[in-house]
């Protein structure tokens, strides 16, 4: 019989902030440089907040969505991701 361990949300916190420093980490080594600054402000933000499943699931957004721009901008050779600019209303 296996059993399986499962961390509680305060426990798994820590290492998930982590995670997404080291993204924070690679997106400035590319150049992402505002983008490492926005996700490293919504982390912080996070963290802060509730260690619940809430604040655990907002971090792994925080995670998938650096590590989604780092790869986009490894894809293009190192060239900034391309950014949608808006105009005003």
């Amino acid at each position: 019989m296996c059993s399986v361990e499962t961390l509680s949300p305060s426990e798994e916190l820590p290492a998930l902030y982590r995670a997404v420093l080291d993204g924070v980490a690679e997106l400035e080594r590319l150049g992402e440089r505002r983008e490492a600054g926005r996700v490293r402000a919504d982390a912080v933000r996070a963290y802060s907040r509730s260690w619940d499943a809430a604040g655990r699931r907002k971090l792994e957004t925080i995670l998938h969505r650096a590590e989604r721009v780092a790869a986009e901008r490894r894809r293009n050779g190192g060239a900034p991701a391309r950014r949608r600019l808006t105009s005003p209303l």
